[in-house]
């Protein structure tokens, strides 16, 4: 489905019927990329990935995705079983053997491998982890950034590294995609997820930010995924004299905000104007959203 208003939206690209897929060292047509049904990742969501934007040539933020990636491996005693130099080789031949040089999304996937029997102990995996990279002709949709996005607070709540890590980067969401489901029932675009403690987090898939004067909040992200697109803006937003509060903030300080966006790493800034109903500012996107997403662009072009 390409035909949806949200932060993960996209336009419909027919390139994409043809392109060659990473499986293991091997580059396949989509349509045979497939991986063992005994594979971790299939069996149990045990597996980590990475998503990635080709903009004019560049991969950006290509080190601190594969700073993520190792991290998020080590964490789970995952074996990547490929040097960094190697999996950018991989990248690279991926985009080489599609011509990509912009205008791409990358989904970098790393499971544990395939196992002997379908079960939960990784005792029983058999050969090295699983490599897969999926390059795509992605755009994000305009209308999604000129109409802007509603958002859906979940009765789902984000979860603590003591119960599930969101800033792993694992194969395992579903309790995002059920927040997402929820969202979608309710007529939104996006989900709006709290945290434990009943302060807002993060939306379902992308990080989430409002405006206050020409101030920038967002999460602390004790209970959120920590995104690389989020610490982009926040970084750029500061280098050019902004402020930005990482903090705890509740619903009620978000419905009273100036404006609000979300960030991901296909869509870029977004900007929201609804929450549960409520028009955020005068609901349409703001002037200084607009500002944070030319100058989150420069930053990572530099």
């Amino acid at each position: 489905m390409t035909n949806n208003n949200s932060a993960q939206g996209y336009v419909a690209d027919p390139r994409n019927e043809d392109v060659l897929v990473y499986v293991d060292g091997n580059l396949v047509p989509r349509s045979q990329a497939t991986v063992s049904i005994f594979d971790s990742g299939f069996v149990l969501g045990d597996g980590i990935w990475e998503g990635l934007r080709l903009i004019d040539g560049k991969i950006v933020q290509l080190e601190a995705h594969l700073d993520r990636l190792h991290e998020g491996a080590t964490s789970i005693a995952l074996d990547i079983g490929r040097t960094r130099d190697e999996l950018k080789a991989a990248i690279q031949a991926t985009l080489d053997a599609n011509g990509m040089k912009d205008g791409a999304h990358i989904r970098l996937m790393v499971s544990r491998g395939p196992k002997s029997t379908p079960n939960q102990d990784p005792r029983f995996v058999i050969g090295k982890a699983t490599l897969v990279i999926v390059a795509e002709y992605k755009a994000p949709k305009p209308e999604a950034k000129a109409k802007g996005l509603a958002l859906f607070t979940s009765t789902f709540r984000t979860s603590g590294p003591d119960v599930f890590d969101l800033r792993l980067n694992s194969h395992s969401r579903l309790n995002l995609i059920q927040a997402l489901i929820q969202a979608i029932n309710a007529g939104a675009d996006e989900a709006l997820m709290l945290d434990p403690r009943g302060f807002v987090a993060s939306c379902n898939s992308t990080n989430f930010f409002v405006i206050r004067g020409r101030e920038l909040w967002t999460s602390t992200g004790s209970f959120s995924f920590k995104g690389l697109t989020q610490r982009a803006v926040i970084d750029s937003w500061r280098a050019n004299g902004g402020a930005v509060f990482e903090k705890d903030f509740t619903l009620a300080e978000a419905y009273s905000a100036d404006e609000a966006f979300v960030t991901g790493t296909l869509g870029g800034v977004t900007p929201v104007v609804r929450i549960d109903g409520r028009m955020i500012g005068d609901g349409k996107p703001g002037p200084v959203t607009g500002e944070v997403s030319d100058i989150y662009r420069e930053w990572i072009l530099r």
